[in-house]
């Protein structure tokens, strides 16, 4: 994925727990980060306020205007997003949150991964 030439990353889907969270955690490394979807709830909404992370109610293509370097589309969004086509009509450079993840946080590192229905909390 070239993670040295990414500067700017646009979370399409940010309002739940593992997108806000993901884009936190690449604001707080340096990148510039923005996010949309179409409603943002607590207590993500103060989550990302409080890093000053940029988020636009809704989904629309003139939030991608700025051309990021990536994009990371959320698993809720399907063909027929307005963001998801601007970056396929446009041949922005998009990922999932997985592959996020692996590129950013996980490559090169020993993992441990914690699974299952319930419990993981405790």
């Amino acid at each position: 994925m070239f993670s040295s030439e990414i500067k700017s990353v646009h979370f399409t889907g940010i309002g739940g727990t593992a997108m806000a969270s993901a884009a936190a955690a690449m604001f707080d490394k340096g990148f510039a980060v923005t996010g949309s979807d179409q409603n943002v709830y607590e207590p993500m909404a103060s989550f990302l306020a409080a890093k000053k992370i940029p988020v636009m109610n809704g989904y629309d293509e003139r939030n991608l205007a700025y051309k990021p370097d990536l994009v990371v589309i959320g698993n809720a969004i399907s063909r027929g997003n307005p963001e998801a086509e601007y970056v396929l009509d446009h041949k922005l450079r998009y990922c999932s949150l997985p592959a996020l993840l692996a590129e950013f946080f996980i490559r090169g590192k020993r993992s441990l991964v914690v699974a299952g229905t319930h419990g993981k909390t405790t």
